[in-house]
């Protein structure tokens, strides 16, 4: 496989099937670029597991941190692996001595590895480097122009405001929309103008 350029429809297929993550690498730090992450992605409906030794005993939005992925106690459709390269070959050796090995491994923005790609992918595992499932879902699913994120299309349509229970490309649900009495007034105004 291309590592160097993805198909949307590689990734869109991936977030589509898999149902719980493992974050190898979570941070329990509001500032950090995994606790991000790991918040989006929760709040689209996946089943997140932070995995950091250093934090055992702890918990990133309610959910407890495991030291290893050893320590998982159950299968994960996905590791997502916020290291740096040179730690990423003991992450997917591990990975793949679980008793269910993940079906996809996905390295962070920054992070490739050529050598432990090739491995999962040997053992029928899909492999993502270099990219971020949470930027990859928010571009996939149009999300990512809400936030205000150039989306290199020229159109004058903008797109849709998201609502609470608005259908996504990703076929989930959105969890846009304040709850403000304002957002609401708009939401409403704007749906009875159409």
């Amino acid at each position: 496989m291309n590592h160097d350029q993805y198909d949307d429809n590689y990734i869109r297929g991936i977030l589509n099937s898999v149902k719980s993550i493992a974050m190898v690498g979570a941070s329990p730090v509001n500032v950090r670029p995994s606790y991000f992450a790991f918040k989006y992605l929760a709040q689209r409906g996946y089943d997140m597991i932070p995995v950091n030794p250093g934090h055992v005993g702890k918990a990133l939005l309610g959910k407890p941190f495991v030291g290893s992925l050893a320590d998982l106690g159950r299968p994960v459709d996905m590791i997502d692996i916020f290291r740096n390269s040179s730690h990423i070959m003991p992450v997917v050796e591990e990975a793949l001595q679980l008793p269910t090995p993940p079906k996809v491994i996905w390295m962070q923005l920054g992070t490739r590895d050529d050598a432990a790609a090739a491995k999962a992918e040997a053992a029928g595992i899909k492999v993502v480097m270099n990219r971020c499932p949470k930027i990859e879902y928010g571009r996939l699913s149009s999300e990512i122009a809400w936030m205000g994120v150039n989306s290199r299309t020229i159109s004058a349509k903008r797109a849709p405001i998201p609502t609470q229970g608005m259908r996504l490309s990703l076929n989930r649900v959105s969890v846009g929309g304040g709850a403000t009495s304002a957002s609401d007034r708009a939401a409403k105004d704007k749906s009875e103008a159409t």
